[in-house]
């Protein structure tokens, strides 16, 4: 299936043959544009595309998935429209592969992006070798059963603002444990901000991604 998602494209400055790919899912509300701000100052080697996501907001927003009030306030995501997105985005890595031939594949989101791709390299063990989770949290109703069991070799950077009011740290607190509770390799960070990239996690996280350039 084509993925039919809109994205713009940072080339690598430097040309080879086979350039890492690193592609950029945005948050709730946000669109392409939002996350490729920070394209320039990352490794010159890395091919960045920044993908929108499918669901039209208002006011030039976009959503993965919906998210309403239910009658208590609480919040509610729509699952099966953050499945549909998941196969999207699946078919959309796919294409970029098949285009470009990556040496390696990372994958970035931000909040409601890192929900999915923490769920992206479970429903699809190993077509993303890296995957950089800002903000976000690992949603276990997106999750297959059998996690232990799917071989993934994939690997995590981690990082959440200490006071989010969004998304709790407390949730975020878990995916470390979950992780290493499935043996997969992990680093975990907070900062002292809400729920945003403070200066010095990009910082962090952008090394993470050059010690995986090698």
């Amino acid at each position: 299936m084509s993925s039919e998602l809109h994205y713009v494209v940072r080339q690598p400055k430097t040309q080879q043959q086979n350039p890492p790919l690193l592609i950029l899912l945005h948050g709730y509300g946000s669109n392409e544009e939002d996350l490729f701000s920070f394209a320039s100052e990352l490794p010159n080697e890395l091919l960045i595309v920044s993908a929108r996501a499918p669901y039209n907001m208002m006011f030039g927003g976009y959503a993965w998935y919906a998210i309403t009030l239910d009658a208590n306030d609480e919040k509610y995501s729509d699952l099966d429209e953050a499945r549909v997105s998941l196969t999207k985005i699946a078919a959309f890595i796919d294409e970029l592969k098949e285009k470009h031939n990556p040496s390696k594949t990372f994958l970035l989101g931000f909040s409601q992006g890192a929900i999915l791709s923490y769920a992206l390299s479970f429903n699809y063990p190993n077509k993303v070798n890296h995957v950089v989770a800002l903000s976000g949290y690992i949603n276990d109703e997106l999750l297959p059963n059998n996690v232990s069991e799917l071989g993934i070799t994939t690997d995590y950077y981690i990082s959440h603002g200490s006071v989010d009011q969004v998304l709790p740290v407390e949730w975020a607190r878990k995916a470390p444990e979950f992780l290493t509770a499935n043996n997969l390799q992990n680093v975990y960070s907070e900062y002292p901000v809400g729920h945003g990239v403070a200066p010095q996690n990009f910082h962090s996280f952008k090394s993470w991604i050059e010690e995986r350039l090698g």
